[in-house]
């Protein structure tokens, strides 16, 4: 079998292992030939290809990124983009493809599955938003990162008696701020599944300031917005491709509560922080076994399907039930967050 395989949409750590484990398991015990698709569906459309042998493969388990780079590039939203990938698939010769990707990358798989193309999808993004699977590739490594970032910034809050906003990445589901909230010991998680109350957090604030703390930390979903009805009129910004204006959200609110109660306030946002350097045991571990999980399937002649993390096992599950859905926090976990306030 001549088995495609490309890299979606945003990078995050852990898909070389991805990569490294599809080839090792497809050459090695499948005796198939893995042909690489560069900069993800953009390559594919455009016949962008590398073949992946053991060579390619060496040393890459610790190394973030991907060594297939990515593009934000989906084949139905460009005109001809799907008969350009479907003729690139043709003239390579490619018997089956896996696909690693987020929510966009899903969408597109979903549609050149219908086109009768053999398909298994991989589930990856730092923002773990991807229905049906537990954890997502990049997610884990994510939420250690924006955790150290809260555990440093203390100190300097501390010693500055300061309100300190930590905005991370999360536009429509809130998860790295709900962990890395919980595991950093922030005073508030802001996040987009429980739109806020700006005089509440005004008057815990003001509260906790004058009577046992001198700082605060506030970690900031970029997709959070003010609850309807409440005295904060804010619009999310967004750019050109529809992607959240990083550290609006938070300007806003550094604004407005330093100006409220007195308070020295500053902004840190991670930004792509939190999707570069060396992927975590447990990312390297799950692109492992997704890489091999999706190997196996295609193998059988299994199509339309991605792996999925459900409990401690992994499971196969269909794609059409995937693509276009957003898996949110659940308020047990937001209420764990407001708890430990």
């Amino acid at each position: 079998m001549r088995l495609g395989l490309l890299t979606g949409g945003g990078d995050v750590p852990g898909l070389n292992a991805v990569i490294r484990a599809v080839v090792k398991r497809g050459e090695g015990d499948h005796g198939h030939t893995v042909i690489g698709f560069r900069n993800g569906w953009r390559g594919l459309a455009e016949g962008d290809v590398i073949e992946l042998g053991r060579k390619n493969i060496r040393n890459v388990l610790p190394l973030g990124g991907t060594l297939l780079g990515t593009a934000r590039y989906h084949p139905h939203s460009n005109d001809g983009g799907i008969d350009e990938v479907l003729t690139t698939l043709e003239a390579e010769r490619i018997d089956g493809l896996i696909v690693v990707g987020g929510d966009g990358t899903l969408s597109a798989a979903q549609k050149i599955a219908e086109q009768g193309v053999k398909l298994i999808a991989i589930p990856k993004t730092i923002d773990n938003d991807v229905w049906g699977t537990d954890r997502s590739i990049g997610f884990d490594t994510a939420v250690m990162i924006a955790t150290e970032a809260i555990d440093r910034i203390h100190t300097t809050a501390e010693s500055h008696n300061r309100v300190m906003l930590v905005e991370v990445m999360g536009r429509t589901a809130g998860w790295i701020a709900t962990m890395a909230g919980i595991a950093g010991g922030a005073e508030i998680v802001l996040a987009p599944e429980r739109p806020f109350d700006i005089d509440q957090i005004i008057k815990f604030l003001k509260h906790r300031h004058r009577s046992h703390a001198s700082f605060s930390i506030i970690v900031v979903a970029e997709g959070a917005v003010p609850a309807a009805g409440t005295n904060m009129q804010y619009e999310t910004q967004t750019g050109r491709f529809g992607e959240i204006v990083a550290g609006s959200i938070s300007e806003r609110l550094r604004v407005i509560i330093e100006e409220a109660t007195g308070f020295e306030t500053r902004v840190t946002v991670l930004g792509h922080i939190q999707r570069g350097g060396t992927p975590t045991a447990f990312d390297r571990i799950l692109g492992s076994r997704f890489g091999v999980a999706a190997t196996d399937s295609i193998s059988r002649g299994e199509t339309g399907l991605m792996t999925a993390l459900v409990g401690d096992d992994i499971k196969m599950i269909p794609l059409s039930e995937v693509a276009g859905k957003v898996k949110h926090v659940p308020p047990e976990l937001l209420d764990v967050a407001s708890a430990l306030a």
